[in-house]
């Protein structure tokens, strides 16, 4: 049965720490260690940005490793933000985590990652809209994941024995959802950039990010 009473909407971002080795390590190849750790930085910025613009509810930095790692050190969060930390478990598990506890509050939740450079303001506004009337909103990605999942209620079914980061994460969340009973708006498929080849999605202004 569909929910329809309009929750405040919270957006929880999921990022890795934006330093060389650790984070965007399959563009490594084409970007070298460094380059890919600048657009990593970029990008995590660019969500926050976005998600700020939004307006639609507070804004949380849910980061690996801890905040007291180095990594860190060197990252300036806008202000507004509320910083948390992923902690242990597969993705599933700190996924489950995050939204588990802001739906408990009683609010909506919009989980993002940082590696969707489409990700914007009004596709966040969007997906807030999408959320009054159903009780989930995905956007698949093009390599099979998704880039952003909307839930107004909590199964931990969404999150668990999911194989992630293989071309089935989207499929299997959707059937998990039809099997729940729950309503869902699918969006517009957008990409991820993990790969050398997905250098060809970022923006045009962002070309000092790719190697001659």
């Amino acid at each position: 049965m569909t929910v329809t009473t309009n929750q405040p909407v919270h957006i929880i971002i999921f990022a890795k720490a934006p330093l060389a080795g650790f984070a965007k390590t399959r563009l490594i190849p084409a970007l070298g260690a460094e380059g890919a750790a600048a657009l990593a930085r970029r990008m995590l910025l660019h969500t926050l940005h976005e998600a700020i613009q939004a307006r639609i509810g507070s804004v949380e930095l849910c980061i690996t490793p801890s905040l007291d790692e180095s990594a860190w050190q060197s990252f300036a969060a806008p202000l507004g933000i509320v910083i948390s930390e992923q902690g242990e478990g597969d993705l599933g598990a700190r996924l489950a985590r995050a939204a588990q506890r802001t739906l408990e509050r009683g609010e909506s939740v919009l989980l993002v990652g940082t590696d969707c450079v489409e990700m914007s303001a009004e596709l966040l506004r969007n997906a807030a809209r999408k959320l009054h009337d159903h009780d989930s909103v995905i956007h698949c990605t093009t390599d099979g994941g998704y880039a952003l999942l909307g839930l107004k209620q909590f199964s931990a079914l969404l999150f668990s024995n999911v194989a992630w980061s293989t071309d089935a994460v989207a499929s299997a969340t959707l059937s998990r959802i039809v099997q729940l009973g729950w309503t869902v708006h699918v969006g517009q498929m957008l990409h991820d950039v993990d790969e050398p080849q997905d250098l060809k999605y970022l923006p045009s202004d962002w070309s000092s990010y790719v190697a001659a």
